[in-house]
């Protein structure tokens, strides 16, 4: 027995079955912490729970020009959504004229709706009913607290002109300030076609800064000056599609599949012990570290954990798996031969290289082509498809073999029929 080898193989077993603890359960040692990989992967929409819209655009128009118009849409959509305190939502444009809108972790769908489709088209009217100014010449709006016409301090709405609105804005107050009848000095501001505020000027604004006012609380305010900020969208959005989906339903739904995925995961690590043997043995390892690696990888880009993402996951295992069969059958070939088992292991895994790298090359393929024309829950499975693949690679192709030769180096086994000869 080489004591060197068998330290360093027992080493890496303890380590890597402490790794696998703290990642399922966490650990709390006083001050130091490590949470589990649940409390650490962002869950998608369908786990989370949340918001799901398709928004199609109300336009005749087509080719380039509804190409324009749509993008500006999702870019104005997405500021929008930033105000909501979503992490991470997903916007993306489905067909020619449809947007579909994600938003998971979202309580409130109906501020979603009223945020995410708004047109928030802003006008400013004379008595005449003539549109003076729009929200294009508005820079900047924010919240603040102001002593309104009803002699109280109110949440109202802050705007600051560009250049060409503060000398318009001038312009239209220091005309309509010299009317004598009150209701002529009236500046209706419109949203969306409705009036949300009618103040009455008493005299020329020029400095370029004005305020609504309408009974806000802060909320609605905060709404309003991200509406306004965000811009008004370039073309009327209809609601298509909407979809509430609970954090209940989502969590029984992960549970499930975390169950399902255990139980696949025990019965693979089973099946490769009594078919493989020792090769099996060393096969689980390298498969754990294979998905310690997958998830580590998930939690560093961010990537949301959704349903087909875990089917996904579960499809690259079985890849993981297969490189190892397609290895460990070539290795016995080379034993059932005469060779010796170092040189067993050096043919085997030489042979089953080209194999090993043409099927997971094909299956890398398709999964960048879902992740690229797919949209969400393809687009989630085509990923955890791709990372899937590429750590399988890495296990099965090196961390494998290095475990293996680790293992013969120990002389702990030299049976050849416990290696599948």
């Amino acid at each position: 027995m080489n004591l060197k080898n068998t330290l360093i193989f027992i080493l890496i077993i303890a380590l890597v079955g402490a790794i696998a603890y703290s990642a399922i359960y966490g650990i709390d040692l006083g001050g130091v912490k490590i949470s589990s990989v649940r409390e650490k992967m962002g869950l998608g929409l369908d786990l989370a729970g949340g918001v799901y819209v398709l928004l199609e655009a109300q336009t005749d128009e087509t080719g380039t020009d509804l190409d324009k118009k749509v993008d500006q849409a999702i870019a104005i959509i997405r500021q929008r959504v930033d105000s909501l305190g979503v992490s991470e939502p997903n916007i993306v444009k489905e067909g020619n004229k449809r947007i579909r809108v994600e938003l998971a972790g979202l309580k409130d769908a109906q501020d979603a709706f009223n945020m995410i489709g708004k047109t928030a088209q802003l006008q400013f009217e004379d008595s005449n009913g003539n549109i003076v100014l729009t929200g294009k010449n508005v820079k900047q709006s924010e919240v603040a607290f102001q002593r309104v016409s009803s002699g109280v301090d109110e949440p109202v709405v802050t705007l600051v002109f560009d250049k060409e609105g503060a000398e318009r804005f001038a312009e239209v107050t220091t005309r309509l300030s010299t009317k004598s009848a009150a209701q002529d000095k009236v500046i209706a501001i419109k949203l969306d076609g409705e009036i949300i505020s009618s103040p009455v000027v008493s005299k020329p604004i020029d400095g370029g800064e004005a305020y609504i006012e309408g009974g806000f609380d802060v909320q609605s305010a905060s709404e309003l000056a991200t509406l306004i900020r965000a811009g008004a969208l370039p073309v009327e959005l209809k609601e298509v599609q909407t979809s509430v989906i609970g954090p209940t339903l989502g969590l029984e739904s992960l549970d499930r599949s975390i169950y399902a995925g255990g139980i696949g995961l025990i019965l693979i690590f089973l099946f490769m012990i009594v078919v493989y043997r020792v090769p099996g043995f060393i096969a689980n390892i390298a498969l754990t570290i294979y998905v310690l690696i997958m998830f580590s990888i998930m939690i560093v880009l961010g990537v949301k954990l959704t349903l087909p993402g875990i089917a996904g996951l579960i499809l690259s295992i079985g890849m993981a798996v297969d490189a190892n069969v397609v290895i460990y059958e070539r290795i016995k070939e080379e034993l059932r031969v005469g060779k010796t088992l170092r040189t067993a292991v050096d043919s085997g895994f030489k042979r089953a290289l080209t194999s090993v790298l043409d099927a997971n090359l094909t299956t890398l393929i398709a999964g960048i082509i879902l992740y690229y024309f797919g949209t969400g829950p393809i687009k989630g499975f085509g990923v955890t498809l791709i990372i899937g693949i590429v750590a399988s690679m890495i296990t099965a192709v090196f961390i494998t073999r290095i475990l293996f030769k680790l293992f013969i180096g120990t002389n702990l086994v030299k049976n050849t029929k416990l290696y599948g000869a």
